[in-house]
């Protein structure tokens, strides 16, 4: 029996989870750059009873994307996507976080839409970072959603004295994402297919560990500690959004960022987390 194929990009927590709620019966094709962790989540899945098939590959070029893209259509047409890689502002420079999370994630997103099955759907994760910072011009949300994938990293607004720090990069990158999503999901839907974004807020994975022992750690507590919420979330949980998304449930949603963060972006803007209180 021919199986539907998932391209899952990033063998991390979140991705497992979400490949896990919605990869039975379908070929999984296991995607990451570090070759040790793809083989030991593809193991994992596949004592479980998934089919799964790890490939090395690196989101931050072009040409590992299109491989990756000829191996999961050996296989057949790849009807969902869920990309989940990424590095953390902890994890990598300013010009690593542009390359993998901004510009990597858009030529995925362009390259899987050329030939998405009719029918089918992505998920790219995001993150509530991209919602905390200054509003961009609405000429510069353009440019993130419609300049050429290999003008991305030209942009003014991405060039080296214009980004702050590792976090700002993280941020902007984030804003791209759902802007990106935007614009892909024109073309996508001309292929009768759907493309969303989820955008998590704190998450326990390997990821966010790496942020509470980082620099920012005790910044990152206090925002899971005082949002709505009350917690950080589980991988789980954006599983859950995932599934809708995935389904027929969610026919109707596409272009769309799901923002999954527990209410911290909201304390942020009007509770007890905004900038400048005594928090």
């Amino acid at each position: 029996m021919r199986k539907d194929i998932m391209m899952v990009v990033g063998a991390g927590q979140i991705s497992m989870a979400i490949a896990r709620r919605c990869g039975f019966a379908k070929k999984i094709i296991l995607g990451d750059r570090n070759m040790t962790n793809c083989n030991h989540i593809a193991q994992i899945m596949t004592n479980a009873g998934f089919d799964v098939v790890p490939f090395e590959m690196d989101l931050s070029s072009r040409e590992s994307i299109l491989r990756m893209i000829d191996k999961a259509t050996e296989y057949g047409e790849i009807r969902y996507l869920v990309n989940g890689a990424g590095v953390s502002p902890s994890q990598a420079s300013i010009e690593t976080i542009l390359k993998v999370d901004l510009y990597g994630t858009a030529v995925l997103l362009e390259e899987v839409g050329k030939v998405i099955a009719c029918g089918g759907s992505g998920i790219t994760i995001s993150s509530q970072s991209g919602f905390r910072m200054p509003q961009l011009t609405a000429d510069q949300d353009r440019q993130l959603a419609m300049t050429p994938t290999e003008d991305l990293l030209k942009l003014d607004i991405l060039q080296p004295q214009n980004i702050r720090d590792t976090l700002h990069a993280y941020q902007i990158a984030k804003r791209c994402n759902e802007k990106r999503v935007m614009y892909e999901c024109v073309r996508w839907g001309e292929r009768g297919s759907r493309l969303n974004a989820i955008a998590p807020g704190i998450i326990v994975t390997p990821l966010a560990i790496d942020e509470f022992n980082g620099p920012r750690g005790d910044f990152y507590k206090n925002m899971f500690a005082r949002c709505p919420a009350g917690r950080p979330g589980t991988t789980d949980e954006i599983a859950n959004i995932a599934e809708l998304l995935f389904s027929d449930a969610g026919a109707f949603i596409t272009g769309s960022t799901f923002l999954a963060d527990g209410g911290a972006t909201a304390s942020y803007y009007y509770g007890p987390l905004q900038p400048g209180l005594n928090n």
